[in-house]
Formats: structure tokens, sequence, C-alpha cells
């Protein structure tokens, strides 16, 4: 298997990087939960089964040069030319499936992979609200009914919380998307967003509650990544980025806020024992702006990943603005034949 094995990144000479902008394509995959699903406590989970991302992992080692994070960020400095077919391997939002399954696969076989957990998972033992209702839908059978629940919700505190009604809510964000029915992608809007975040809370949590568990801080233990095993992986050479302190969707909040969760992820990533003088940010739900951007060049980000479904193209001028694929975007056997995705790389 070789990923990197076969096309190293060389540095440019000094003279000749002079300051010029040739734009190369990189492969960017994301991640989430990797784990052996049909044994988990959560088989309806949606994530990656363990078996399938080996065979990605041997798929990817057949037609692309896996590269660092500190390549990617020489390439787009003009430092670095990176290999005909670069492919940066990202993860999100720091499950402990990362420290069991990923890292010691990606040790084994000399790949790096880039992992961007939420601080507050990670410090205050805290489930993060995008995984409360993650594993509430995990264990819903129904969709329609449970998206009914929450009809009546908002219903209940529309005159106290001043909301739109029901209806407008439905033909906002009942929208199917490429992974998701419109019930789920419905649920998911308005209680990751699109209600008042004191209310969207409290739903949260009554729905957490009522089918997962009562006991939130063993949950965490066991879903999230703790610092030490963060630290480890760091030792061994992963990369550890920013993916903000809360988990907010970074583009609904003032400037202040923004800039108050990236320093509050600086300082979690400074006791993890990252260079901050490459470091990365990586937007949860994909949600970012102008001034969010603002502020990740006033502290000397590097570059910032996004959700947009493309290969990145590196242009340093758009270095906050990197495009992934997601994993279920590339086959999960090894001796799969490329696809367009892979082709088009």
């Amino acid at each position: 298997m070789g990923g990197s094995a076969r096309g190293e990144p060389s540095q440019i000479p000094a003279e000749a990087g002079g300051g010029s902008r040739v734009t190369r394509r990189l492969t960017i995959v994301m991640y989430h939960f990797v784990r052996d699903l049909a044994h988990s406590r959560y088989p309806r989970i949606k994530g990656l089964d363990e078996r399938e991302f080996e065979g990605q992992i041997e798929y990817i080692g057949r037609h692309y040069d896996v590269v660092r994070m500190e390549d990617v960020i020489g390439a787009l400095d003009g430092r670095v030319e990176l290999p005909a077919k670069p492919y940066l391997l990202t993860f999100d939002d720091g499950y402990a499936d990362h420290y069991r399954t990923v890292f010691p696969l990606l040790d084994r076989f000399g790949m790096q992979g880039s992992f961007f957990p939420p601080a507050r998972a990670v410090l205050e033992r805290k489930v993060l609200d995008v995984n409360k209702i993650h594993f509430v839908l995990a264990v819903t059978e129904d969709m329609a009914e449970l998206a009914a629940v929450l009809d009546g919700l908002v219903e209940d505190a529309r005159e106290e919380h001043g909301l739109e009604a029901v209806e407008w809510y439905r033909q906002q964000y009942a929208r199917p998307n490429r992974f998701d029915t419109s019930e789920v992608v419905y649920i998911k809007r308005l209680l990751q967003h699109a209600l008042p975040e004191s209310l969207r809370g409290a739903i949260i949590d009554r729905l957490f509650r009522q089918f997962v568990t009562t006991d939130e801080a063993a949950f965490a233990t066991e879903l999230y990544v703790s610092l030490e095993q963060l630290r480890c992986m760091h030792r061994h050479g992963m990369h550890i980025g920013s993916h903000g302190y809360d988990h907010y969707w970074l583009n609904t909040l003032s400037p202040a806020e923004q800039e108050d969760q990236v320093l509050k992820s600086l300082e979690f990533l400074r006791q993890v024992g990252v260079d901050m003088d490459d470091w990365t940010m990586c937007y949860p739900y994909g949600g970012y702006d102008g001034s969010l951007l603002g502020v990740l060049a006033k502290h000397g980000c590097r570059l910032g990943l996004t959700t947009e479904v493309a290969v990145a193209e590196l242009d340093p001028e758009r270095r906050f603005e990197l495009a992934r694929l997601d994993t279920n975007d590339l086959p999960k056997v090894g001796d799969a034949a490329p696809n367009d995705w892979t082709v088009s790389a």
C-alpha cells in the first residue's frame, strides 16, 4: 500500500518560488464516525464501517499519494511541490473512534491524518448538540413521527419565543440532500441552528435524555477522544487542528463571538502541543463567512476546510475555502476501479 511512498513532496528552491501562483488540485476527504458498526451499541449511526475504511485506505494507496498537512501548507506558500495525485485525510469531531480505529491503521502504513476535535467535547466532557441529535436519530425508527414530535414542541413554544409557524419551518428546511431524507434534514436544521439557542438546547437535551441516556458525562467519555490521546496522536505525527470550541455554526455568530470561539480553540491546541505557526481550521457544519475569514487571517491561520463537495484547488488567495469530498464519494474496496472523482483528480 504505500500512500505517500509513490510520490514524496519536494521542496521548491527559493529562487524558483518567486511568488508565482501555481494552482494545484488536492483531494481532501472528510471522515466522521469510523467503527465496527454491526457490533456497536448504535449500529444505525451514520458512519463508516472499519472494514470499509481499511478497504478505502487500500484504494487510496493504489490511486493517490497521501500527503501531510504541513506539505499542503508549504504548497500554498509556494515552498513545496506536491506529488501527482495528492490526497489529504481529515477527521472531524474528535471521536474516540479516531484514536482506537483510525490512528493505529494510519500509523502502521505511515500515513498522516488531520484531526479536528471541538475543544469543549474533549475538555468538558459534554456531549455536543450535534452528537445528541445523531444518536437520537440513530435510535429512532420512524423519522416522520420524530419530526411530528418536534412540530408539537415548536408549536408549544411559538408564542414564548416568537417563532414562525411550523409550516414556515417545513417549507424552509424539509428538503432532502444527498445523504438524508427531508424529515431528517428538517430535524437537523431546526435543532442545529434554526430555532433560538436556548430553546433548541432544551429540546435536544429532552430528546437525548428520553431516547439515549441520562448519564451525559459517561456517554461523552466513551464517545470522544481524550486530551492525552490527542497528545499521543500528535507525538506520532498526526495533525491536530481547530474545529471551534462549542461546534457552533460559526457563520451565525457575531464577529466578537467568532473571535472568542477561535481564541478558545487555539488555547486548546496549545494544550495539545500544536505548533501554532502552522495551525489550521475546519469549519463546523462547513459554516463560514467573510468576518470569520478575517478573524482567521488576523490570528495566523494557515488554511481552512469547508464542506463544499469538490476536489480542492490550491489557490493561495483562497486558502481558507478548501473543498472536501465525503468518504462516500470514493470506493471502499481496495481493488475497485478508479471512479470519476479519482479520474478527475
